[in-house]
């Protein structure tokens, strides 16, 4: 047993996990919308959600939920019941659909504010030189005061 292993993984969630948790301590949300035949689902995992500087960010000021757009069992959220719909050969859950606005792209990366409002939904990879200034943009709040290009050119990189 390592605590710097440990340190080194997201904590990731249910989305119901993180429902409950943000009760009791509001957060803003990260949720990656994967599959589990996802090339480029695997490789963020392996690589941008492994990098110590997006994991620490990411445990500090998110709560992370990795959601399989094609999760079989229904999930209650804000009273409704979300389902998985066949379709297919695969098909789909509600909850990551709508949440994704109906385009079901993986991955997706879905950032919710503390009140379950969507503040955006981003499909594709990223490397995690991409993702540290997306998620620093609404994790500071950024995003209500400016724009996108204006905070790129100002971000400093915890990166190398």
């Amino acid at each position: 047993f390592s605590l710097t292993a440990s340190a080194q993984e997201i904590n990731w969630m249910s989305f119901t996990e993180a429902v409950e948790a943000n009760k009791k301590e509001p957060r803003k949300f990260i949720i990656d919308v994967y599959t589990d035949w996802c090339g480029w689902c695997k490789r963020m995992d392996a690589s941008t959600f492994s990098n110590a500087v997006i994991v620490d960010y990411i445990n500090k000021n998110y709560y992370a939920v990795k959601m399989d757009g094609e999760y079989k069992k229904d999930i209650v959220f804000n009273d409704r019941t979300y389902k998985f719909v066949p379709r297919g050969r695969r098909g789909y859950h509600e909850l990551p659909a709508e949440l994704m606005g109906g385009k079901m792209s993986y991955p997706t990366i879905v950032y919710l504010d503390e009140d379950y409002g969507i503040i955006q939904s981003i499909p594709g990879y990223r490397s995690a030189k991409d993702l540290e200034p997306i998620i620093k943009f609404f994790g500071e709040n950024a995003y209500k005061e400016m724009k996108w290009e204006d905070f790129q050119k100002q971000h400093q990189s915890a990166l190398n």
